[in-house]
């Protein structure tokens, strides 16, 4: 065996990136960096806020949709979304 054939590795690009899609979801919907000991940060910034949940998930929304086009661009365009999704949730719960 030569040593091109040795060092040889299959690569290809669409395998490399295969999982990016789904790295960068689990950034947005479930950073490991906001859960700590098996709870997420926002179920107990919620419980902790029981009376004003929504006023709480509009902030994160402004925050997010506010600065995407300086800080993070899409991914604080779908952490905006996001929270929009449990504003949505939360709304839909207390108005049944």
């Amino acid at each position: 065996m030569s040593k091109e054939e040795e060092f040889e590795i299959d690569f290809d690009v669409e395998d490399m990136f295969k999982d990016f899609d789904e790295m960068e979801k689990d950034l947005v919907n479930h950073p490991p960096h906001y859960n700590q000991a098996g709870i997420e940060c926002i179920d107990a910034i919620l419980a902790a806020t029981n009376h004003n949940k929504e006023g709480y998930l509009q902030g994160n929304i402004l925050k997010y949709v506010w600065r995407y086009d300086y800080k993070g661009g899409l991914e604080d365009l779908q952490k905006a979304q996001w929270y929009l999704n449990k504003l949505i949730e939360v709304y839909k719960e207390k108005h049944k």
